[in-house]
């Protein structure tokens, strides 16, 4: 049996509000439009439990189904808007302080790599796979 994702079970306040507004927002723009769940759905090609569950703001819904229900109602754009850097004063603050182009850990590559490999100088050696007395494959 799989666990249940904590996230699902019990969001926090704010990621559940927030769904349950875009919820209600997206189904008044439905019956603004006079569309159907199932109308929508076909539209977007996911069913109509897809498009109910994204009106009611179900944690569980996927992310595309949101996308797709803005895209039917012509709203995409708004999209958009979503986490764009240039808005994120935080961010832009923190990055004043300190500037990374890339997340990597500091220090150099090695290119001295043949100090690690171990040279055998001896005969090559075969190992024998199988029951002792057995006719055996040798690799």
């Amino acid at each position: 049996m799989t666990t249940r994702n904590p996230l699902l079970a019990s969001p926090p306040f704010a990621v559940e509000d927030s769904l349950v507004r875009l919820g209600q927002r997206l189904r008044t723009a439905r019956l603004r439009r006079n569309l159907t769940v199932a109308g929508v759905g076909k539209k977007i090609g996911a069913g109509s439990r897809a498009v109910g569950d994204a009106e009611k703001g179900k944690p569980s819904t996927s992310v595309a189904v949101y996308a797709a229900l803005l895209w039917a109602f012509d709203l995409i754009q708004d999209l958009d808007a979503v986490a764009d850097p240039s808005h994120d004063a935080e961010g832009i603050a923190l990055a004043k302080h300190q500037t990374r182009i890339r997340a990597r850990q500091t220090g150099g590559l090695d290119n001295d790599f043949l100090s690690r490999i171990t040279l055998f100088d001896g005969p090559p050696v075969a190992k024998s796979y199988g029951l002792p007395g057995s006719t055996s494959r040798v690799l």
